[in-house]
């Protein structure tokens, strides 16, 4: 059981030093994905499960617990490198679980509210209702250890080999799940269907878990628009949803939401008004970026570094992208060309009818770090692909621009984007891949306390084809402030 003294939440910025987060390591579901429904689960494309846990995932626990946790890992490394075939350390449901109370399994957290019959009962009928179960089949769901029916609930199958219902490979994804706005959570609607027994599970494990036991009045939810389910086809933007990837908490008084594939104006419309009324931010900035696959959220197009440095892609930067073949009259002549239109409105809680407008993601970006960040400095954009064409939107789709910060300045990105990591060393970073810092924190070379300005490699040749990076794959609960 989580440790009760260490339960607090608290998410004021991007880049605050990382002490606290959610995730799920790759499941069997993710090897069950086959091609005829990968896209209506949300993936481009199938993954191979033993490299994407042994030779990519397996490292991203590491680190984060290297950095977070050091003393379920350091002095410890030869030994779980010798058990890598058998990977007992990184699985939820065996005994040597690294279980860390600071970089916590998701599927560790529905074993435990397992174990209470009445919460079993209740969140076996609904997973059954909405899945379309038989009776006996949640009969036989009931009859399993929580242990073991928290494995069936996230990916699908029973005694190894017998599928109930569909997985929930996006599972690994917990920034979409919800996201902690200073000591509040906000929990999330999913878009697509394919992510509903993902949202009916987090919602039992935040309202039942001990751990979140001093935060149930901190927990919002969105309602759904009066009389919704009577509207027309052309009415599914006044639907609610919303996922945690369109959520950045940029300042103790500052959000930013996203208007995307993915969240809804309506649900960007119910979030501003709820967290004015709450008193927990001052300002909400709506970023609405075209609904396009490409993009999905918006920390798929920009994500924070430091105080003063950003990553973003230059379709929506004042900045024109580099086409290799383009002659300075055509430049011209294109210049004000914008096929990625978007839209960008402040919202005050003083003076909310009397919103401010931004041109571009540049401006704002800048306002954050001088005038709320305090960042004395000037402020730096890297580019996807460094600007780049054509690899300016390869790299981007590679999520180039989906980085997680541990600490302000020291973050986690793919290593497969080459002109992206180029433009991190012309801006002064340090790169590193994760199995050399491994190896240096591992000796005392390299000492995560005092690391800056550092962009760690992680391998990423499956991961990046479920088209999600590790800003994706976190939901951070507590950062230190700035």
């Amino acid at each position: 059981m989580l440790k009760e003294h260490s339960n607090k939440l608290q998410v004021s910025s991007e880049i605050g030093r990382l002490r606290r987060l959610l995730v799920h390591s790759p499941d069997s579901g993710l090897g069950k994905v086959v091609p005829s429904k990968a896209q209506d689960w949300l993936f481009e494309d199938i993954v191979h499960l033993d490299t994407i846990r042994k030779k990519e995932y397996d490292f991203y626990t590491k680190i984060l617990l290297y950095f977070l946790d050091p003393k379920k890992i350091k002095g410890k490394l030869k030994e779980i490198d010798a058990e890598k075939s058998k990977r007992y350390f990184y699985k939820p449901d065996h005994e040597k679980f690294f279980r860390s109370d600071r970089v916590i399994e998701l599927q560790w957290l529905l074993a435990e509210i397992l174990e209470d019959h009445e919460i079993k009962l209740k969140l076996a009928a609904s997973v059954c209702a909405i899945e379309n179960c038989t009776y006996d089949s949640q009969k036989e769901l009931l009859k399993l250890n929580p242990v073991a029916l928290a494995k069936t609930f996230i990916n699908g199958t029973i005694d190894r080999d017998k599928m109930i219902f569909a997985p929930i490979p996006n599972f690994i994804f917990t920034r979409d799940i919800g996201i902690v706005i200073n000591d509040h959570v906000l929990l999330n609607k999913p878009a697509k269907k394919a992510r509903t027994r993902e949202a009916l599970i987090i919602k039992y494990i935040f309202h039942n878990h001990p751990f979140f036991e001093a935060y149930r009045r901190n927990i919002i939810e969105l309602s759904d628009t009066h009389h919704h389910f009577l509207l027309p086809k052309e009415g599914d933007d006044k639907k609610v949803t919303l996922e945690g990837g369109d959520v950045m908490v940029v300042s103790k008084d500052h959000l930013l939401i996203g208007v995307s594939e993915r969240t809804t104006m309506e649900a960007a419309h119910q979030a501003v008004n709820v967290l004015f009324e709450r008193n927990l931010v001052k300002k909400i900035t709506i970023i609405k970026i075209p609904k396009k696959r490409d993009y999905m959220h918006i920390d798929t197009v920009f994500t924070q570094i430091k105080r003063n440095v950003w990553v973003m892609l230059g379709n929506f930067s004042k900045k024109a992208v580099l086409h290799q073949d383009d002659d300075a009259v055509q430049r011209i002549l294109e210049g004000n060309k914008k096929d990625d239109k978007l839209k960008i409105i402040q919202f005050r809680k003083k003076d909310i009818e009397n919103p401010k407008y931004f041109d571009n993601l540049e401006d704002l970006l800048v306002d954050i770090s001088e005038n709320e960040l305090g960042s004395k400095e000037k402020v730096k954009f890297i580019y996807s692909g460094n600007n780049e064409f054509p690899f300016d939107a390869r790299e981007q789709w590679t999520d180039s621009c989906n980085l997680l910060a541990l600490k302000e300045g020291v973050v986690l990105g793919y290593d497969r984007n080459d002109k992206t990591v180029e433009a991190f060393r012309t801006n002064g970073f340090a790169i590193i891949t994760a199995g050399d810092l491994i190896s240096k924190l591992e000796s005392g070379e390299a000492d995560a306390e005092t690391m800056e300005d550092t962009l760690i490699l992680m391998p990423s040749a499956e991961l990046s084809r479920a088209r999600g990076g590790f800003h994706c794959m976190s939901m951070p609960l507590f950062r230190e402030d700035l």
